[in-house]
């Protein structure tokens, strides 16, 4: 009679561990996978990250941070035809930055969902603010926006303000976005060239920009007074509200006039950001033009 541990011996040899050529001993499978661990590798390819606001894309962008020194970049993703462009661009922060080369589907995992790379992402906290102080010094155009929270809409502000040379952008601590990558891209770069203030009440830092010298004109689409008609030579704070709901109550009674842009084609109102580049350029024209009057 067989016994019990006769078959259990067979059974091991049938079907349990083998022990033939044609399997492996347990010292070899173990020093195979020490091998494979030793082994060079390509660089892998990074992993979605939840952190957004932590990455900027896009070459202007990309570029617009690198010179900016109130970021600290971390990390830059670049495609291999994109290498030699943006070693060229790295600045004061070649020494610490190296860039990293990267496919391009590689970098997007890396990104938002459609976010339009061009081949550059680099990971950097937003920039810093600035205190409100700061930005009243001296003359010119400021921008301040009155929860305004769509990213879009935010950068094409950013990117108005800058080429028609304001000094710098407020926001409200709570009701404002991070500025991180969508606001980045959609700015063109201007985020990084251009400060931004952030501060806690948008009326009282009206307040201290009034007793400053600064002049506030709010654009309100039922206003009676013509933006044109209200500018003029003096430091000026336009002053815009959201889409839906417009300058909210306090902060209108802290501007010095309220404001709209003619529109004789009947049509209704502007999105915020047209409505910014318009009003920048007819203050930025007074501007100009009182000044070559006094010249």
């Amino acid at each position: 009679m067989t016994s019990f541990r006769e078959r259990n011996d067979r059974s091991k040899g049938r079907g349990g561990a083998r022990t033939g050529p044609e399997s492996p001993s347990r010292e070899r499978r173990a020093a195979a996978g020490a091998e494979a661990r030793d082994e060079p590798r390509g660089p892998r390819p990074p992993r979605r990250k939840e952190e957004p606001d932590a990455w900027v894309w896009g070459w202007h962008a990309v570029v617009a941070a690198l010179a900016n020194p109130r970021r600290t970049p971390a990390r830059l993703l670049v495609t291999p035809d994109k290498l030699r462009q943006i070693e060229g661009r790295l600045g004061t922060h070649g020494a610490q930055l190296r860039p990293e080369p990267f496919d391009a589907p590689d970098i997007a995992r890396m990104l938002p969902a459609g976010a339009a790379h061009q081949g550059v992402a680099l990971r950097a906290p937003p920039p810093e603010p600035v205190d409100l102080d700061d930005l009243a010094e001296g003359g010119g155009l400021l921008v301040m926006l009155d929860q305004i929270t769509d990213p879009q809409n935010i950068g094409a502000v950013f990117r108005s303000a800058a080429a028609f040379g304001a000094r710098g952008l407020i926001l409200q601590d709570r009701n404002a976005p991070q500025l991180g990558g969508v606001i980045a891209k959609a700015s063109a770069g201007a985020v990084d060239a251009l400060p931004h203030a952030r501060v806690v009440n948008l009326s009282r830092a009206l307040e201290a920009l009034a007793e400053a010298g600064w002049r506030a004109v709010g654009l309100d689409g039922s206003a009676l007074d013509l933006l044109a008609d209200v500018l003029d030579a003096r430091p000026t704070v336009l002053v815009f509200g959201s889409e839906g709901e417009g300058l909210r109550r306090l902060v209108a009674e802290h501007c010095d006039a309220l404001a709209r842009i003619p529109m004789p084609g009947g049509f209704e109102s502007l999105n915020v950001s047209a409505a910014a580049a318009v009003a920048l350029y007819e203050a930025a024209r007074a501007q100009g033009a009182a000044g070559r009057r006094n010249a």
